[in-house]
């Protein structure tokens, strides 16, 4: 509750409805590189409008722990609500609503892909993973094992924090790739729903990191650039969600 009371720095209001999960994002990494803005329009489909950055996309590749899962405010899930999850991510707006798009989602909880498939149409799959903690330092990795799911989409590798936490200015890179307060789902014949989210600011740092195989945004279709992308760590975030609801 004390989360709901700080809503300050939202871009639009909280939901007047009670949200529906609560959970604890933590040793999470963003790793973002840029993508031409009329490729990625045409992988996400015509339903909704790529949003970008002095015009140029972005994709994201974003591993971390869940934990502290919560249903309907307070009732723990019939499942482990600590697991593995890696995201594949965009960014796009939505009737003055910018939020993320996923690609994919790979989760270490056949249960929790289950549910997530089922309330948020949300492209979950069934990852075989692993996390191991040395310092500060996370090793990290990730082999998709779902049935019919599309190209094998592998992660492994190593990163951690290298400099002080700090919060991110609008109008700044890091600020756009990061504070984004609802996500959009794309099912059957281009039915775009939204699910808002809630969070304080990013307890951003300065990252490192080393990857010795990345095919998950390679399986999508999107090839990476041979850049170094840009990246930011975050120890901890306490995060609640609606229910989604269609808005196309």
């Amino acid at each position: 509750m004390k989360l709901l009371e700080q809503v300050e720095h939202r871009p639009w209001v909280i939901p007047e409805r009670p949200w529906l999960l609560g959970q604890v994002w933590s040793k999470l990494l963003f790793a973002h590189w840029p993508i031409p803005a009329t490729e990625m329009q045409a992988l996400i489909g015509p339903s909704l409008e790529l949003d970008t950055f002095e015009g140029q996309a972005w994709v994201g590749v974003v591993p971390f722990r869940m934990s502290e899962l919560l249903f309907g405010g307070r009732v723990p899930p019939p499942f482990s609500s600590r697991f593995e999850e890696l995201n594949v991510r965009t960014y796009v707006t939505l009737d003055g609503k910018p939020g993320v798009y996923f690609f994919s989602l790979d989760a270490s909880n056949f249960a929790a892909v289950a549910a997530a498939r089922s309330l948020y149409h949300l492209p979950y799959f069934n990852a075989r993973m692993s996390v191991k903690l040395q310092g500060e330092q996370i090793y990290y990795s990730s082999q998709r094992v779902h049935p019919n799911a599309p190209r094998p989409a592998e992660f492994e590798g190593s990163y951690g924090p290298v400099g002080a936490i700090y919060r991110s200015l609008p109008g700044t890179l890091e600020h756009w790739l990061t504070e984004r307060y609802c996500l959009y789902a794309v099912a059957g014949q281009g039915r775009v729903y939204r699910g808002e989210i809630h969070h304080q600011p990013w307890p951003l740092q300065p990252a490192q990191a080393t990857f010795s195989k990345n095919t998950v945004a390679l399986s999508h279709g999107i090839k990476l650039p041979d850049l170094a992308p840009v990246l930011h760590y975050a120890e901890r975030l306490e995060v609640v969600a609606w229910s989604i609801r269609r808005v196309r």
